[in-house]
């Protein structure tokens, strides 16, 4: 009887907020609603969705459509899947920052072109700007604090993207192909200034000119030992040939 009391008294102490939690982790941080996130209309019927910290490991579903900011940062998201917010056409705001996302599908942002302004990927795993996923998206983007790698892609990537010039500023490159030429640690564009970062992959390129031009003026230089060689013989035969015709000049003094 005492233990009853005790655990209903502890019950009473514990904010909602905390059972939520409690519930998310014994399904195994699996979400089947929102009813654990908190939601907030404003006074124009956009509805604010918050399910910070609450250790998701995929996106709650039932999100309701006319939702205009949303809240998934500080949870477990490791990728999002295609198509997980094509229903939230009026999305404003979202923000997936302080996660373990490395992976984001193609599609996974599709329906949010028209709609989205700001989105936060910042404090995360990702590595690469890919713009089959970001392609489209004109909107402020922080993303710093990932573990950007810089190659060749990665330059061919950014003018396919279509966000706001200042986003870029922040992804810094934490790793790179061309780590001797001091490229880690420095902003993406800063890089792309004044390095070209395909030049490993045009090295072999570079190469194949580089043959090709010594083939070349090898070729040039037999022509013009040929040349010279056909021009001493013919210059010595012209010179036998005048000394032939002199010595039978019959008006040359003996």
């Amino acid at each position: 009887m005492f233990c009853c009391l005790k655990l209903l008294h502890l019950l009473f102490l514990i904010p909602p907020s905390s059972l939520q939690g409690v519930a998310l982790w014994r399904r195994g941080n699996r979400v089947s609603s929102i009813n654990a996130c908190q939601q907030t209309e404003a006074a124009d019927g956009g509805l604010t969705v918050r399910c910070s910290g609450l250790r998701l490991a995929q996106i709650p579903a039932g999100l309701p459509n006319h939702t205009t900011h949303l809240f998934l940062n500080k949870n477990r998201l490791t990728s999002l899947p295609a198509f997980c917010f094509s229903d939230l056409f009026l999305l404003d705001e979202l923000d997936l920052s302080h996660n373990q996302l490395s992976f984001l599908e193609p599609g996974c942002f599709s329906g949010l072109v028209s709609s989205l302004r700001y989105l936060d990927l910042s404090s995360n795993l990702l590595t690469t700007l890919d713009p089959v996923v970001l392609g489209g998206l004109q909107v402020q983007a922080n993303l710093s604090q990932n573990p950007w790698h810089c190659d060749c892609s990665m330059q061919m990537s950014v003018p396919q993207l279509d966000m706001d010039t200042s986003s870029l500023e922040k992804v810094i490159c934490q790793t790179s192909d061309l780590p001797n030429l001091g490229a880690v640690g420095l902003p993406l564009v800063v890089l792309m200034q004044d390095w070209d970062l395909c030049q490993s992959v045009r090295r072999t390129t570079d190469f194949l000119t580089l043959i090709t031009m010594f083939l070349w003026f090898g070729m040039l230089i037999a022509y013009l030992i040929h040349y010279i060689r056909h021009n001493e013989v013919f210059a010595r035969r012209h010179l036998e040939y005048l000394k032939f015709l002199e010595s039978r000049d019959p008006f040359r003094p003996r």
